[in-house]
């Protein structure tokens, strides 16, 4: 594995289909070593950025350049493993045939064993793909990705489908290559991965970036914190007027105050309920990901 300086340049990214812009002359920058996070709803250009990215479309306006390579070339050299949502496996090969086919397409390519081991499919080798589970076959692709050793490991939606337990040994398996300095995009859905593995997170709305940083600098975005309290017989209308108060949401007896100014809403809750079990918190990821998508950020 090598490294240089730039590993992801989007230039005044743009792709059209028909009368729909899924990206809009997006710009981003990614440096060796970061993880990031694509983060956005449905329909937001997420998995067409990625397309792009690894030339598998091509761009209306704008420019492609990973390790100042156009994508074709850095794939071709080795320096790009990517792990896409579907497709890339023949169902009637075991698991060393395909992972060794992969590795006869490059000049160079890291021990087929090792790579199974690494990505947790060894024990799995002679077990044909089509007989694989959904969980079983990620780790494969996994292995795929990771097989020519790449500087730079490009995963779209890589968890979708896993139980909880395969998501969390796919996660194992990746920080273990993220320590190896190896820089990672990856789209996902799942929040919490986000929150928990990127270093950075890129926000994306109506094919464009409007929110980049770390997780914890996304989530200052949202103004105010959430009071949650049991308060029986509560008055959601009441409750909603108090100072410092956004909205008011009941779950049973317990109560979810969104707050502009918690100081003032809490003061207020004390002084005119008789609430109890009383929590402040501050937004999470959550909170700021539907804020922002939603433009309701102040």
């Amino acid at each position: 594995m090598t490294t240089k300086t730039g590993a992801v340049r989007l230039t005044g990214l743009t792709k059209r289909f028909g009368a729909v812009t899924a990206v809009d002359g997006l710009d981003l920058s990614i440096e060796p070593g970061e993880v990031v996070a694509l983060l956005g709803p449905n329909g937001a250009g997420k998995s067409t950025t990625i397309d792009l990215l690894l030339g598998l479309l091509r761009p209306d306006a704008g420019t492609v350049s990973l390790y100042d390579l156009a994508p074709d070339r850095a794939i071709a050299a080795g320096r790009v493993g990517a792990m896409l949502q579907s497709g890339g496996l023949l169902p009637d090969l075991n698991v060393a045939e395909i992972v060794t086919l992969a590795a006869s397409l490059y000049k160079a390519h890291r021990p087929v064993p090792e790579v199974m081991a690494r990505a947790g499919v060894g024990d799995l080798a002679k077990r044909r793909v089509g007989t694989l589970s959904g969980g079983q076959r990620q780790r494969v692709r996994f292995a795929l990705a990771l097989v020519a050793d790449p500087d730079l490991i490009v995963l779209d939606e890589p968890t979708t489908g896993l139980d909880v337990e395969a998501r969390r040994a796919f996660w194992t398996a990746m920080h273990a290559e993220t320590a190896r300095g190896r820089t990672v995009l990856f789209a996902t859905h799942y929040l919490d991965e986000a929150d928990a593995y990127a270093d950075r997170v890129v926000l994306m709305r109506a094919g464009t970036v409007i929110a980049d940083g770390t997780p914890a600098h996304i989530k200052s975005l949202v103004a105010g914190r959430t009071i949650r309290a049991t308060i029986p017989g509560a008055h959601l209308s009441e409750l909603a007027g108090l100072p410092g108060v956004d909205r008011a949401e009941a779950r049973g007896n317990t109560v979810l105050l969104t707050c502009t100014d918690s100081d003032a809403a809490l003061r207020a809750l004390l002084r005119r309920t008789a609430a109890r079990d009383i929590e402040v918190s501050a937004h999470g990821l959550e909170d700021a990901f539907l804020a922002l998508t939603s433009g309701e950020t102040r």
